[in-house]
C-alpha cells in the first residue's frame, strides 16, 4: 500500500493517507491566533477542510476527532462552531480534552480521521 503525505515538512506532515484512511496532525489556528476560541476553531476548521479535499475526501466522511482546549471553558464557544460544521447524521467518534497547548496564544488544537474512497 501505498503512502500519500500531504504538506510534509521536516518535523511532520499535516496529513498522511494510507490504507483508506486520512490522518491529520493536530491543526491549530494558523490565521486567528490569539483570537477567541470561536475564531480559532473557524480557522482550524477552514484549514481541515483543505486538508481533507487535498486527500481526496470531506467531512461527511469524518470517522474519529481530537480536540484539545488550552481552558475547558471554551468547551461551549467551540462547540457551536463545530456543531454548524459537522455532517448531521455524519457526525465522527470525538474526544475533547483540557490540555497545555503549544503556545499561549493557541486556544484549540483539532486532529481528525477520514475515510478516504
Amino acid at each position: 500500500m501505498s503512502i500519500k503525505r500531504i504538506k510534509c515538512g521536516s518535523r511532520m506532515s499535516q496529513a498522511v493517507v494510507h490504507g483508506g484512511l486520512v490522518y491529520t496532525a493536530g491543526q491549530v489556528a494558523q490565521n486567528a491566533a490569539g483570537e477567541s476560541a470561536t475564531k480559532q476553531t473557524e480557522d482550524i476548521l477552514k484549514s481541515i477542510d483543505i486538508l481533507l479535499a487535498e486527500a481526496g475526501t470531506d467531512k461527511s466522511k469524518l470517522i474519529s476527532a481530537n480536540i484539545w482546549l488550552s481552558d475547558i471553558s471554551d468547551f461551549s464557544s467551540m462547540n457551536e462552531v463545530w456543531d454548524a460544521w459537522v455532517v448531521e447524521g455524519a457526525t465522527p467518534t470525538r474526544a475533547c480534552v483540557e490540555s497545555k497547548l503549544a503556545a499561549p496564544q493557541i486556544t484549540v488544537e483539532i486532529a481528525v480521521t477520514a475515510v478516504v474512497d
